[in-house]
């Protein structure tokens, strides 16, 4: 027999941004709860959903009650008599006789001891004394105390509590609320106190307005959307906000007038999505229309009220937008560089200001021309503007806009407009040559700037998006196609070296899909030239298959272990007179014609498949030939034929870090 729970945690709204961690933690942490108490039966799962006012758990599988189990306990040394008063307080101490002890080694000394039969405890008991600090340890951004100083701490204060086991409570307090079996629905069109099993639990909800799945709810307003007949830019990231912040979503339609459309779109765009939470309509040319589509939490709008509520707030927004549209350009972007100097950048690195004149000077040294440099002069000054102050999502792009609007060559405010890209993984790099080598430079300097001054990140926190700004270096440099030396921008400074290895390793390894030991195999043998590294494991992933190329690769593991454990560094040219006739000599005659085919190629596929021919000479020479010759000589000579065997091919990939099976 097995039973189900279920969990709710009900509270005042969660941040959207909050949950999906959260849900990850609750289910993690039960699992273990489960597993560590051996309550765990056949076909045991865990899900989660949530909204923005509870956080469920469902679980099928548990176990009644915990099965019994046999406990060793080690009492005094064997050395002491039965009689002794250790062995027989020992005896008392567990209410037994002294004559049932019994005697086992604890791997270092005989000891008296008994075997204790310990009662499973009922499944309801382990999970009321469980659950409290499972769900103090959700590990929220910020808590607070909301039962007093040294109580429970919570996102948000906790209104109602749900534990069920099969048909019982589980009895615990959190937060001083008491667990039970009443849930609440929709805050304004719910009942407050609604009576659930675990049968009924969803359906209840649901007549009280509550879609408890986030599936469901995103189903419902993609429905929704598409039943008011208009085309939205695709938006996931708004779309599971408006998921995680509504209990009942429904969609409006509402408009604003075709008079602001003479705004940049960037500008409309990003008052609707980031202040309003609305998405933009477009037409089947993808320009925006005069409308927008709002979510809200609640049935219907049969009045108009909410439809009409957000046109108003909405046309507010775009007259701010306007008027600081109007009043930024009573200066030039040119005319703004001074002010840069009452911007800080960071305290010990000095203002934008100061960081506009090290971009410049290092998109110079990077070979930028004159477009470039302009870009280099201007692209902060939008920081000294009344729409980004207001709007701090649109810098870069504004300053493009506003460099546009002005008529700055296009190569120089198109590089202006996507100098911040990329912002993510998934987001493309800068299209124009100027615009590439600027956002360079400028992430290189806050990464140089920050680790000289010890601001690398640690743990989770970032607060200058660190990992970002080299994320982005690598996209630039990799998918750009720039013949910029990495080690020429970082310097000699091993931290940062270090922390770029990491970023390689997470965009060739989770971007791009390549298999670690490819990626460790040709990080190895060099990572100056980020665009050869490409190269190259673009080749190694294509040559892998064949069936040389793994034994090879087992083969230079072994090469590599023979030249480290005779601690064998560096060495001259090859004595051929040395040289047995037969595997050896044969072996030796592979390497120097696939070497100097090698280096006629100038291709790493066709490369590594030469390198890899030389598979069955290497074979023989380890089956035939004895390394470690009596012959100091000789001995000599052979190690350093595979001290040039691995060095001269190495420089694609250390094939020693290839995992074969």
């Amino acid at each position: 027999m097995s039973l189900d729970f279920l969990l709710e945690i009900g509270s005042e709204e969660i941040p959207d941004w909050m949950i999906p961690g959260a849900l990850q933690h609750l289910a993690r942490e039960f699992t273990g709860l489960c597993s560590t108490a051996r309550l765990q039966g056949e076909g045991f799962q865990v899900e989660t959903d949530a909204t923005p006012r509870r956080l469920v758990l469902r679980a099928a599988g548990l176990i009644p009650r915990q099965a019994d189990r046999e406990e060793w306990i080690p009492g005094p040394a064997k050395s002491a008599d039965l009689a002794s008063p250790a062995v027989t307080g020992f005896a008392r101490k567990h209410g037994v006789d002294p004559a049932s002890l019994e005697s086992r080694s604890d791997g270092k000394n005989e000891r008296w001891g008994l075997r204790k039969q310990i009662p499973g405890a009922e499944a309801a008991e382990v999970l009321a004394k469980g659950l409290p600090p499972l769900i103090s340890g959700i590990p929220w951004p910020k808590t607070m105390y909301w039962t007093g100083k040294g109580g429970a701490r919570f996102i948000r204060p906790v209104r109602w509590l749900v534990a069920i086991l099969g048909d019982r409570v589980v009895p615990f307090e959190f937060a001083g609320v008491s667990s039970g079996a009443l849930t609440q629905g929709h805050r304004r069109l719910g009942a407050s106190n609604i009576s659930v099993t675990i049968a009924d639990h969803e359906t209840r909800l649901r007549e009280n307005f509550v879609i408890l799945k986030a599936a469901d709810r995103r189903a419902r307003i993609r429905n929704g959307i598409e039943q008011l007949g208009v085309s939205v830019k695709p938006d996931e990231k708004l779309l599971d906000t408006l998921v995680y912040i509504t209990e009942y979503p429904a969609c409006i339609l509402g408009s604003f007038d075709r008079q602001y459309l003479s705004l940049p779109r960037e500008v409309l765009v990003t008052v609707m999505r980031h202040h309003q939470k609305y998405f933009s309509v477009e037409n089947s040319h993808g320009e925006l229309e005069p409308n927008f589509v709002a979510v809200m939490n609640t049935a219907d709008d049969p009045e108009g009220w909410v439809r009409k509520g957000n046109e108003r707030v909405l046309r507010a927004r775009f007259n701010d937008a306007r008027f600081f549209w109007d009043v930024d350009q009573q200066k030039t972007m040119a005319q703004r560089i001074p002010l840069l100097a009452n911007v800080t950048f960071q305290a010990k690195l000095g203002s934008y200001l100061d960081k506009t004149k090290r971009v410049a000077a290092l998109v110079r040294e990077l070979g930028g021309d004159d477009h470039a440099l302009r870009a280099a002069e201007l692209a902060k000054t939008d920081l000294t503007t009344e729409m980004v102050k207001e709007f701090t999502d649109l810098q870069g792009v504004i300053g493009g806009l506003y460099a546009k609007a002005q008529d700055e060559p296009e190569p120089v405010w198109r590089a202006i407009y996507e100098h911040y890209k990329p912002l993510s993984m998934e987001d493309a790099i800068p299209v124009t040559a100027a615009g590439r080598l600027l956002s360079l430079a400028d992430k290189i300097d806050t990464l140089r700037g920050c680790f000289e001054i010890g601001l690398a990140p640690t743990g989770s926190k970032d607060p200058f998006a660190l990992r970002r700004a080299a994320q982005g270096v690598v996209k630039i440099l990799v998918e750009g196609r720039l013949a910029i030396p990495l080690r020429r921008l970082i310097g000699d400074s091993k931290p940062l070296e270090e922390f770029f290895l990491d970023r390689l390793r997470h965009y060739f390894r989770e971007v791009r899909g390549f298999r670690y030991d490819e990626v460790n195999a040709v990080l190895a043998a060099g990572f100056d030239l980020l665009s050869d590294v490409e190269a190259r494991l673009i080749a190694l992933s294509q040559v892998r298959p064949t069936a040389d190329f793994e034994p090879l690769a087992a083969s230079f593991k072994r090469i590599e272990n023979i030249l480290k454990q005779a601690s064998f560094s560096e060495a001259g040219p090859v004595d051929e007179t040395l040289l047995e006739a037969g595997p050896e000599t044969d072996l030796y005659t592979s390497f120097t014609a696939v070497r100097d085919r090698v280096h006629a190629l100038g291709d790493y596929a066709p490369a590594l498949s030469e390198i890899a021919s030389l598979r069955p000479a290497v074979d023989l020479f380890f089956d035939k030939v004895l390394v470690n010759a009596p012959e100091t000589r000789v001995r000599q000579n052979r190690l350093t034929l595979l001290y040039h065997l691995r060095t001269e091919f190495s420089t694609i990939a250390d094939f020693s870090e290839i995992v074969t099976a």
